[in-house]
């Protein structure tokens, strides 16, 4: 076998230019896929934390009437909270939001709003709700509002804003709010088109009193039927958010097929053409005692070293490229999150140990099939032949 590899080697190394770029180019595959696969799991790891801290935590429990999709069902989709989760209320292990449908009017213009009531001083989730709580001597209604949403509007802190709204008995209302807050997030869902108030002052808006549309429980607190209330947990909340990366994963990965699929072409190119030009040399193996099985092995593990040497090579100037980015991450331009999907403004890759071994094994094995496939015909060839060169 280590003569088999020495003849493999030397080979190689008599191609010269031509053994360094198939290398060089499969090399650049072989990075690329490992950067964008890590790239997506870097964001899905940082989408899927933010989502859980700023809107999750530990599962929701809806409404049975609740839709999400269906403003019409708002109105409707309020209950009291219910009674086995009066000592979780009074820790904080649950927390009530009241979803009420509304309009604002900034700068003379109209603006549909869903209006959030949370407690203020929460703890479960990131939204900066101290901001809500409301001086003794201040009769303002305190509004916080994310940073995309302040763009649309055009509204910045302590700004003053009309906001409309209908009660449980069908009567429109309206009143002006102060933004006491704008937060950043790069969650849409708790940004784009909201304003989150205090719950108690949203209960006594609309009158609904002690109701909300939704619980947000924490970890510690176990999953539990509750009659009236439908329990969605994490995996579940996260669906969509889940297969939209899986949406982008499979359009990101046409760019490094594309690369692949080069590289594997001149490998190809260049065993068909190595197999026409050596034939007197394939006829002097089988002549001195080389099966045609063992000579097939040698031209295949030839171009198979193509796929070892590029993963040599992409190690040596890819290793300091992804410790810098898994350091200091991918700056991302601002505004992606107007897309719906939770980006931050730096993507940091995930470089997991089974992503690198499984990206390695790919491209040996698919190498290796792609060098076999021309050296299948030294089996046709006729020794003598060969050795005259009349193939």
């Amino acid at each position: 076998m280590m003569k088999l590899l020495k003849l493999v080697f030397r080979n190689l190394i008599g191609n010269g230019l031509k053994t360094w770029l198939n290398v060089f180019v499969l090399s650049i595959a072989f990075v690329l896929i490992i950067f964008m696969q890590a790239l997506l799991q870097g964001w899905d790891r940082q989408a899927m934390a933010d989502t859980v801290k700023w809107e999750i935590a530990g599962g929701q429990y809806w409404n049975a009437k609740y839709d999400p999709f269906d403003p019409f069902t708002l109105d409707s989709a309020v209950s009291e909270l219910p009674k086995q989760f009066a000592r979780q209320y009074e820790t904080g292990q649950i927390e009530p939001v009241l979803i009420v449908s509304g309009t604002i009017y900034p700068s003379g213009r109209s603006m549909p709003v869903l209006m959030k009531g949370i407690r203020p001083g929460q703890k479960l989730l990131e939204l900066p709700t101290t901001l809500l709580m409301n001086p003794t001597d201040s009769t303002d209604i305190p509004a916080i509002i994310g940073s995309n949403m302040a763009h649309q509007a055009g509204l910045t802190e302590n700004d003053i804003v009309t906001l409309r709204w209908r009660d449980a008995n069908g009567t429109f209302e309206a009143q002006d709010i102060r933004i006491a807050g704008v937060f950043k997030t790069f969650v849409p869902t708790v940004d784009a088109g909201q304003i989150w108030l205090p719950l108690d002052l949203l209960q006594k808006m609309t009158l609904n009193p002690d109701k909300a549309t939704l619980l947000i429980k924490s970890k510690e607190v176990n999953e539990a039927p509750v009659a009236g209330w439908n329990f969605k947990d994490v995996k579940e909340l996260t669906k969509t958010l889940r297969e939209t990366l899986r949406s982008k994963a499979v359009g990101q990965s046409i760019f490094y097929v594309i690369f692949l699929l080069l590289a594997l072409l001149a490998i190809f190119d260049t065993q068909t053409l190595s197999i026409f030009y050596r034939q007197r040399e394939i006829g002097t193996f089988v002549a001195l005692g080389m099966t045609k099985k063992e000579v097939v092995r040698l031209f295949t593990l030839e171009g198979t070293m193509n796929a070892i040497l590029a993963i040599v090579l992409g190690a040596v100037y890819g290793i300091p490229l992804f410790i810098y980015f898994a350091v200091n991450g991918i700056p991302m331009p601002s505004g992606t999150s107007d897309f719906g999907v939770a980006i931050s403004d730096k993507i940091y890759p995930a470089f997991p140990p089974k992503l690198i071994v499984g990206t390695i094994l790919f491209i040996i094995l698919v190498t290796a099939w792609v060098s076999y496939l021309p050296a299948r015909k030294i089996v046709k060839m006729n020794p003598a032949d060969a050795i005259r060169g009349k193939i």
